[in-house]
């Protein structure tokens, strides 16, 4: 799909606030309503726009402590990769995980718990007993530098 002014515009205005009305975004964007939704309607037909959201504050639910956890796998195969990633998206604590190359690791994991005890039971009954699970390097995010959620629309 080739996007114009328009489709980057309504990507822009949805990456920013997500619960705009058509009717909102049209008057932002200069469209009409209905040629606004044509458009809407055709980003997501072509899985451009591929899902909504509510981002919540994790601090404020008693998730105080986020980590990247850098784990390696004993063996490089399809199926031990599909076994990780499988077991990997049951758990909740897990917001990201990221196949890697270049690295020593080959998954990072980002995950956020309430405290240092909850990162070991995460850690030692659940990451680590997976079946490939090699090894794992933990580092603890001290701050966000840079937390957004929006891409930049080429």
């Amino acid at each position: 799909m080739q996007l114009d002014k328009f489709d980057k515009a309504i990507l822009n205005a949805l990456q920013n606030n997500g619960r705009l009305s058509n009717q909102e975004l049209a008057d932002q964007i200069g469209l009409s309503p209905s040629a606004c939704l044509r458009r809407f309607k055709a980003l997501e037909a072509a899985n451009i726009i591929t899902g909504y959201r509510c981002l919540l504050d994790a601090k404020k639910l008693g998730l105080d402590l986020m980590a990247l956890i850098h784990i390696s796998m004993d063996k490089h195969t399809k199926e031990r990769f599909s076994e990780f990633e499988s077991a990997i998206q049951k758990l909740p604590n897990v917001l990201e995980c990221l196949l890697l190359t270049g690295q020593t690791a080959d998954y990072q994991l980002k995950v956020v718990v309430k405290d240092l005890e909850a990162y070991q039971d995460l850690l030692l009954n659940h990451v680590t007993q997976i079946n490939g699970v090699s090894g794992v390097h933990t580092s603890f995010v001290l701050r966000k530098v840079v937390d957004k959620t929006a891409i930049p629309i080429p």
